[in-house]
């Protein structure tokens, strides 16, 4: 007597109730709900149509009222989509997040004092979710000690309207720790590929896999409600299991999408997704200019065999540069929204990789950034100090929050920072192996007091940690005492355009050293990593 395995349980239907219009699945969100946004940067997997379907609700009825909502990266396109669809006060009184800055109706909200809202490193929220998940009491980290999300400082409030923040500051076996009590998650929001007909998503055209599983889990848990929306919806048994990212029985209701777009900027590319053979793609190089110069500086700092992190913004020309130099391969890129290898996206494209090596859950990425794996770190500033220390979190009332800034920045053995000098319509003349200023910008960036600590230098000190921050005329480096000044680029007077731009005055220890004049010519520099951090 033999039995049969059915390739899919039951007659393989679908399972009643599981598919919503949008309209149905938001008008199951109750007043008071704290709702969990997925996605992980720009509109990478965010639930376009479920948040569009929520902001149309309230416009007919004024509910739901009193949301928390909870994000990890800033979900926006600068131009009204993702969070901005319920960026509405009175629908919202509080958001928890690590980015704001793709979504200018929410930044207003927050710099207007309109709601609440506690900007935390992106890795504390994600990991947070998985210890609801599994009804543990709370998260203890110590990633944001020393920064503006200490309760000894802001405690991550990013506005006067908000009057306490998430954590406490104890201290477990004589180390200091921040903990972030569980609270329930009573509603999620998710975006996926495809659906079977028994809920289980799968992400076969989507660049990331975000915090999917982990939400899905802390809702669940929290008995809450789980919603996908999707791009279609299959027979059950079609999906292969090794495909499913979050599987039906952590999911309540699906619906169809009508935002098939991968980012903002692309809708399906699938040298992205990492699910068929990597193949030879071609890229453009950096324009050559004073980005181009502030990139190569700071690939100069990475050792072969590394594993990496490269931020947005001028940093991520990083990798552009080791590419076109010919050692891309030489060391590990990683993104913290779960993605090894391949060449990071830019822009609205960020968070996605070209031809990845591998792709994870984010949670899991943090749990290697926090737990110190990072060997070299390329990350923006918008302004640094004498201390050393670093703000990316907000500037002059503006709300921006770190993204996962702090979790990168914190436990990296080797950080790199990489900004212009000054900002405010700069205008430089890049060639012939020299650095000519035209105009300088409006304003600076190397201040005497940061106005929010994302990266505190004294704790870095103490770390042990390689501290540069490089821009297109000089280069620093966090010493025992302070910031200090190593190198100016050649065409560059050292009084009347470094000196005297500045907010403080850097240390100097002769001879101070001019920057490789190979940074300043258009072709390809000769850059090589440096020899492996770990020998024999």
């Amino acid at each position: 007597m033999t039995l049969t395995l059915k390739p899919a349980p039951g007659d393989g239907s679908r399972r009643p109730g599981l598919v919503l219009t949008p309209e149905d699945a938001v008008a199951l969100v109750s007043p008071g709900d704290t709702l969990a946004v997925g996605g992980s940067g720009s509109l990478l997997q965010v639930p376009e149509t479920l948040l569009a379907a929520l902001e149309q609700r309230w416009g007919k009825e004024q509910a739901p009222n009193d949301l928390t909502v909870v994000h990890v990266m800033g979900l926006g396109d600068h131009q009204g989509r993702g969070i901005d669809h319920i960026a509405i006060p009175g629908l919202v009184r509080r958001f928890v997040g690590s980015h704001f800055v793709l979504s200018p109706r929410q930044q207003r909200a927050i710099a207007d004092n309109q709601v609440e809202a506690i900007g935390l490193p992106a890795g504390t929220i994600s990991l947070l979710y998985r210890e609801i998940a599994g009804g543990r009491p709370g998260l203890f980290t110590d990633i944001g000690l020393g920064t503006f999300v200490d309760p000894r400082q802001e405690w991550g409030r990013m506005n006067d309207r908000t009057r306490e923040g998430l954590s406490e500051l104890i201290t477990l076996a004589g180390r200091e720790w921040l903990f972030y009590p569980r609270f329930n998650v009573h509603f999620g929001l998710l975006r996926a590929s495809v659906a079977d007909a028994h809920g289980n998503l799968a992400m076969d055209d989507e660049a990331a896999f975000s915090d999917n599983l982990a939400i899905a889990q802390a809702v669940h848990n929290s008995g809450g409600t789980v919603v996908a929306e999707v791009k279609r919806i299959v027979p059950a048994g079609e999906l292969p299991a090794g495909r499913i990212k979050v599987p039906g029985a952590l999911v309540d209701h699906v619906v169809i999408t009508d935002w098939p777009n991968q980012t903002p900027i692309t809708r399906s590319d699938p040298r992205r997704t990492g699910v068929q053979p990597n193949r030879p793609t071609a890229i453009t190089p950096l324009p050559f200019d004073h980005r181009k110069v502030v990139a190569r500086r700071a690939a100069q700092e990475i050792h072969e065999d590394d594993l990496a992190n490269l931020g947005v913004g001028m940093a991520n020309g990083i990798s552009y540069v080791a590419l076109e130099e010919g050692f891309l391969d030489r060391f590990t890129l990683s993104i913290e929204q779960g993605v090894f290898g391949g060449l990071p996206g830019v822009g609205l494209d960020s968070g996605t990789a070209i031809n990845p090596t591998a792709i994870v859950d984010m949670s899991s990425q943090f749990d290697l950034y926090d737990g110190g794996a990072l060997d070299f770190a390329g990350l923006a500033f918008a302004e640094f100090d004498a201390e050393g220390n670093v703000n990316v979190a907000g500037v002059d009332g503006t709300p921006i929050g770190p993204g996962g800034f702090i979790d990168i920045s914190q436990k990296a053995k080797t950080v790199v920072f990489c900004g212009t000098f000054r900002g405010g319509d700069l205008d430089v003349r890049v060639g012939e192996g020299r650095l000519e200023i035209v105009r300088d910008g409006r304003y600076g960036k190397l201040v005497d007091r940061v106005q929010r600590i994302a990266f505190d230098g004294r704790r870095a000190r103490r770390a042990g940690q390689r501290v540069l921050y490089v821009t297109e005329r000089a280069v620093f480096r966090l010493g025992a005492d302070g910031v200090e000044l190593i190198e100016i680029a050649p065409g560059v007077d050292l009084q009347r355009d470094v000196l005297a731009r500045m907010g403080f005055t850097p240390i100097i220890r002769e001879p101070l050293r001019e920057m490789d004049g190979r940074l300043f010519h258009p072709e390809p520099a000769g850059l090589r990593c440096l020899p492996p951090r770990r020998l024999g």
